[in-house]
């Protein structure tokens, strides 16, 4: 088979690229997946290289899953063994569950029956280190304490460093925390994900024979989504490649949109600093969305410094302009995606069509306005599978089975369901184990043996005990389906959703059964019950998205390799659109921007933009006035079609609106709008003249006004939107006004400074 056939020029360049690193900038749509596997295919059959001597890793198990099935069915007539084609984490599990003795001596309480943590797991750490230190979410929020811990891991912080760099108490407390938390873990002997990705490079830095004997059998590796590579998937794949430095890295600098989690752009802007001699091929040409999509998106991302450089181009037709709708409220806009979706779908039954924003809270009445329709839909980030309470419930039973010092597992099931070990019974559990430092369940079994309970809780417990020790016994030789129908069966859980009898227990139920089909897929395949576990713990919300589905809802980020037809990004408004939080500096302005640019580019034929002059923010009260986003201006008018609420199907809509827009004029409503119709129309219903410069003009020109003396010239009426100078700041942008008179406070961006809230009696600022 000719694995260039049917490849653009650079595609058969990159797929013919054999020794020395190689940097792909691969554009979205350029068939990147494409250039993998034919790439994998040709390695194999023109240069005869064994397929376990080639590794490819990405970050999702959807995307793994399609490059395993593409690479099978290429090499299928080529024989001898598949590559390893694995997500990041997936690849350090397999390495320290066979590798990873050495790092008992650099992990104390390390060994290769760990246990993965995921983020309810966690959740639970913390709660019980803030319970143990005497903290509440007064101090800090628990997902935003893990968030915290999250990013000191993927930047390589330990509590030591976190406390050294400290400047406030919160800081040093969090030091404390994160220091209770790494505890915690390795006594119950679990990894969390950011520790797979920690502890697989410090088995690779530490252990020279593990690192040359891998060095030695990879003789190729590639890595796709490099841009959103992390510190540690950095120095994983450089020591991996560190003799042969047949390194072949795939992504796209404009795509880089998780430095929020710790990807860093430097990993692919420096990627020939860090790897002389690398070739670079651009994939450019473009094999998804139409020229005027195409256009539209680079139109924005060209705003951006931060870049290599490329641009995006396509041999299909400009296709229908973009279409940028100005809803007056946020109300308005979810009706019109919802109505403009109805009328797509009466043409074209079999239509996709996504709908995105930036932040999950939207989605709320863009729901309620596909309801109105009786439109099905997905939300693509909701509960997973995996993360539902029956099924994690039934895995912890699993968890604690195999791993009897997690005790994370055990407290979540020790009295699920029901057995009559009450909160204070655990509580003393607790409370043996901390002061003798030992896990949980070694607690339970010292404190049985002392006869530590009074007799109906001893009764409970040593029945718990007894039933764990049976279900428990030889559970490595069995399959993980036997031992999940015994758990469901010997411990009540089945039974006690049986004869609660309701459609929702009948849908846990039918949720528990699919675990057990998982269980027997798993025994197919022929992994052992920890491999069972680990998958179920590597799973992400990424890999449940449906592209079949016929309406989407999702982020952005949630978007990052799906496509659809037909695609609608709501809410493209200054503070929510780029988000509030990346006014405050141009690296996070310029991933807001890279953001954009991948939402757009999720489009094929079709592209709707909307904003709204009026939305309700920050938990209720008044509607408040929005500023059309930045990136909207970028986008060149030439190809935008503007579309107004009193055009088309909208009209449905109209007469609830004129009700509402009369209602705003006809009401004094300074709080909210403070505008200069609503002073005149304060005095105009209490019989007063309205203030000098405030009179409406009787017919014709108005007159000039005289000039004034600078000392008593008024200030124009700040609003969102307004232009101001400050002395120190320079010009800024108006986000927010509170209050009126010298007293009111405002809101405002200063490019460079970031947000500042000024008092206007003290900020010296001019109004243009």
């Amino acid at each position: 088979m000719d694995f260039l056939q049917g490849l653009n020029p650079r595609q058969r360049e990159a797929v013919q690229h054999v020794e020395g690193p190689l940097l792909l900038l691969a554009g979205a749509g350029s068939g990147k997946t494409r250039v993998i596997t034919h790439r994998i295919a040709h390695l194999m059959a023109a240069h005869r290289v064994p397929g376990w001597a080639i590794l490819a890793v990405t970050f999702t198990n959807k995307a793994a899953g399609e490059m395993r099935d593409r690479v099978r069915a290429l090499t299928s007539g080529i024989g001898g063994d598949l590559p390893t084609v694995s997500t990041f984490h997936s690849f350090c599990v397999r390495l320290l569950r066979r590798e990873g003795a050495p790092l008992g001596t650099l992990r104390p309480g390390f060994t290769t029956r760990f246990n993965i943590y995921d983020d309810d797991d966690q959740l639970a750490i913390i709660k019980g280190v803030y319970k143990q230190l005497g903290l509440d979410e007064k101090f800090m929020q628990y997902r935003g304490a893990l968030s915290r811990i999250s990013h000191a891991k993927s930047h390589k912080q330990t509590p030591d460093d976190v406390a050294r760099a400290a400047t406030d108490p919160v800081v040093e407390r969090l030091a404390v925390v994160y220091e209770k938390y790494e505890a915690k873990l390795r006594e119950s002997n679990a990894l969390d994900f950011d520790d797979l990705l920690l502890e697989g490079v410090r088995l690779l830095t530490h252990d020279a024979a593990t690192r040359e004997r891998l060095n030695r059998r990879y003789e190729f590796v590639m890595v796709d989504e490099y841009q959103d590579t992390n510190r540690s998937q950095y120095e994983l794949m450089r020591l991996l490649t560190e003799q042969r430095r047949n390194i072949c890295v795939v992504g796209d600098e404009d795509q880089s949109i998780y430095g929020w989690r710790g990807a860093n752009i430097r990993n692919i802007l420096d990627f020939e600093r860090d790897f002389p001699g690398a070739a670079i091929i651009r994939l450019e040409q473009n094999y998804r969305s139409t020229k005027n999509i195409l256009e539209a998106a680079n139109g924005v991302v060209a705003h951006n410094t931060e870049r290599i450089g490329k641009s995006l181009w396509t041999e299909s037709g400009a296709g229908d302009k973009i279409s940028l709708y100005e809803a007056p409220d946020s109300e308005n806009e979810a009706l019109y995606i919802a109505d403009t979706i109805e009328n797509r779908l009466a043409r074209n039954p079999q239509e996709r069509v996504a709908v995105l924003y930036r932040t999950n809270a939207q989605s709320r009445q863009i729901e309620e306005a596909l309801r109105r329709y009786g439109r099905k839909y997905v939300v693509v980030g909701g509960f997973s599978f995996y993360q539902r309470a029956e099924v994690k419930d039934a895995l912890a039973y699993l968890k604690a089975l195999v791993s009897p010092n997690d005790s994370i597992s055990l407290l979540r099931i020790i009295n699920t369901p029901a057995r009559g070990i009450g909160r204070t019974t655990v509580e003393q559990i607790e409370q043996y184990a901390l002061q003798h430092r030992m896990p949980l369940w070694t607690a339970l079994e010292e404190m049985l043996a002392q006869r530590a309970f009074p007799g109906r809780a001893e009764a409970a417990l040593t029945a718990f005990h007894r039933m764990m020790k049976e279900i428990g016994e030889n559970i490595e030789q069995r399959p993980a389906f036997d031992t999940l129908a015994a758990v469901l069966s010997q411990t009540g859980y089945k039974k006690m959703l049986e004869e609660e009898a309701t459609e929702e227990s009948r849908a846990r139920l039918a949720n528990l059964d699919e675990l057990l089909n998982a269980a027997v897929d798993a025994a197919e395949r022929g992994e052992g019950i920890r491999d069972f576990l680990d998958h179920a713990a590597l799973v992400s919300d990424a890999d449940s998205a449906d592209e079949r589905a016929q309406i989407s809802l999702l982020t952005m980020h949630n978007a990052k390799g799906l496509e659809f037809p037909v695609v609608f990004i709501a809410g493209l408004e200054e503070g929510l659109f780029p988000h509030s939080r990346s006014l405050e500096s141009e690296a996070a302005m310029e991933e807001e921007r890279r953001l954009c640019y991948v939402g757009m580019t999720r489009a094929e034929t079709k592209l709707y933009l909307s904003w709204a002059r009026f939305r309700r923010r920050y938990g209720g009260g008044q509607p408040e006035q929005s500023i059309p986003s930045r990136f909207l201006k970028e986008v060149p008018m030439a190809l935008v079609d503007r579309v107004r609420g009193d055009q088309g199907r909208v009209d449905l809509y109209a007469e609830r609106h004129e009700v509402r827009d009369a209602a705003r004029r006809n009401l004094y409503t300074g709080k909210t709008y403070n505008s200069v119709e609503n002073i005149r129309q304060f005095f105009a219903e209490r019989g007063m003249p309205a203030p000098q410069g405030l009179s409406k003009p009787a017919g014709g020109p108005k007159p000039a006004a005289p000039a004034a003396k600078p000392a008593a010239a008024k200030k124009k009426k700040v609003g969102p939107g307004s232009t101001i100078e400050h002395a120190k700041y320079g010009r800024g942008t108006v986000l927010r006004l509170e209050g009126s008179g010298e007293d009111a406070k405002v809101t405002v961006s200063f490019p460079g400074y970031g947000l500042k809230k000024l008092v206007a009696k003290y900020a010296g600022i001019h109004i243009d």
